[in-house]
């Protein structure tokens, strides 16, 4: 499996150390490409860049937020049908509202059950 997957490229922009490290680590095993920032700021340039299949993104960064990432992105002609998973741990219904209506693809509240988040990551892979 791992051979079939080295292809697809997931971008994690996560600032928690030990959930990045938890994620880095199945996407690892997985086979997947992989690469992390920890802060938002540079994330518009480096998924333009990277042209990853999937983005796991975090809501709460230290220097803009998630929302305000996606709302970019589904602004940008060029990065509009780029899948991402948004990560939170404010898992509320209103939180999930908003990830969607800004285009979010799916919403995994934190913590998560790690085959929770393989089992969403292959969904919206998949689906692309």
């Amino acid at each position: 499996m791992p051979d079939q997957l080295s292809h697809r490229t997931i971008l994690v922009i996560e600032d928690e150390d030990s959930i990045a490290l938890a994620i880095e680590f199945i996407l690892q095993r997985q086979g997947y490409r992989h690469e992390r920032l920890s802060h938002g700021r540079d994330a518009l340039s480096r998924i333009r860049e990277l042209r990853p299949d999937l983005v796991l993104l975090d809501i709460m960064l230290p220097d803009m937020s998630g929302y305000e990432i996606i709302e970019a992105m589904r602004a940008d002609p060029g990065l509009s049908t780029v899948r991402v998973l948004m990560m939170t741990a404010r898992g509320s219904v209103v939180e999930r509202r908003k990830g969607f209506e800004l285009g979010a693809d799916g919403f995994i509240a934190k913590p998560f059950e790690l085959a929770e988040l393989r089992s969403e990551m292959a969904r919206l892979l998949d689906a692309a």
